[in-house]
């Protein structure tokens, strides 16, 4: 097994390695968004310069996603009313894509609904953190690391095609959450690939500690917390209420320490279920707008 996850490992890391780093451009625009004294006039002087990206800004600002009644020509005013944090979400969704994209099934995974489960994490963690009243401006933090929870599946279903099928047929055979099965199977599991992949290109710390421990919540001892266990409680809702698919049939149970620390129950859930999916399409547009 040792030797099977050292050779499994390193051609993880060759795979992810060849991935292109993210875009300069969307470097500059994560750093500038974590600026506080940033300005949308700050945003523009990079989005300009990137035609693709500045494209993407103006067809979301005038999308149904936002329903406006008047076309938006100007860039800065594009900015300021989607808000830095949802632009720079936008620019890292545009990289992440290129960079895995949305794609054609390996032989595991079924992308569509692996995409429309990350979408249901992503807007489910938002819809968390706004219970907790969590700072707006950080929303789409959670929305980002919902969305991403699931990452390191990707290079396991695209490079690994055969032992990560038999992780998959395990969980179903043994009736087992899928982690188990990957760490069984191989000897290591998506949210040490994710790891990996979010540590090359450099995202905040926020969104590595909360696609890293969403399977551990109560081992995780960091100050960010609350992300860790939204994006936690959200995969379990999506699973549970079996929203898109990302092979995970039986999914670890959540701890209740993390649904007390929330203040949320499956009540509450059964009560934003038509939220969520109302989200999840309006995000479709979103998701479709990146790629």
């Amino acid at each position: 097994m040792e030797s099977n996850k050292k050779n499994y490992l390193y051609a993880l890391k060759i795979y992810i390695d060849k991935m292109p780093s993210l875009p300069t451009s969307v470097t500059k625009i994560m750093e500038i968004s974590n600026d506080p004294n940033a300005s949308p006039a700050d945003l523009n002087q990079v989005i300009s310069l990137d035609p693709v990206l500045m494209g993407k800004v103006m067809k979301l600002i005038n999308s149904a996603y936002y329903g406006l009644s008047q076309e938006v020509t100007s860039l800065v005013r594009a900015i300021i009313m989607l808000g830095i944090n949802t632009v720079k979400n936008l620019a890292l969704s545009t990289a992440v894509l290129a960079n895995l994209g949305k794609g054609t099934s390996a032989k595991g995974l079924n992308m569509d609904g692996f995409w429309r489960h990350s979408l249901c994490v992503g807007v489910t963690s938002k819809l968390i953190a706004k219970k907790l009243k969590i700072d707006p401006k950080r929303l789409e933090e959670f929305f980002m690391a919902g969305l991403l929870h699931d990452i390191g599946k990707i290079p396991l279903n695209n490079r690994l095609a055969d032992p990560y099928v038999a992780a998959m047929q395990n969980a179903d055979r043994e009736q087992a959450p899928l982690i188990q099965a990957e760490k069984n199977v191989m000897g290591i599991h998506h949210c040490e690939v994710a790891k990996i992949i979010l540590q090359r290109w450099r995202l905040n710390q926020e969104i590595q500690d909360a696609v890293s421990f969403h399977h551990a919540p109560l081992s995780y001892e960091g100050p960010h917390w609350k992300i860790v266990y939204a994006v936690t409680t959200a995969n379990f809702f999506a699973n549970t209420f079996e929203i898109g698919f990302a092979g995970d049939r039986y999914p670890l149970s959540v701890p209740p320490e993390v649904f007390q620390a929330l203040d949320v129950d499956m009540e509450w859930f059964d009560d934003i279920e038509d939220q969520v999916l109302s989200e999840i399409e309006k995000a479709r547009i979103f998701l479709k707008i990146a790629t």
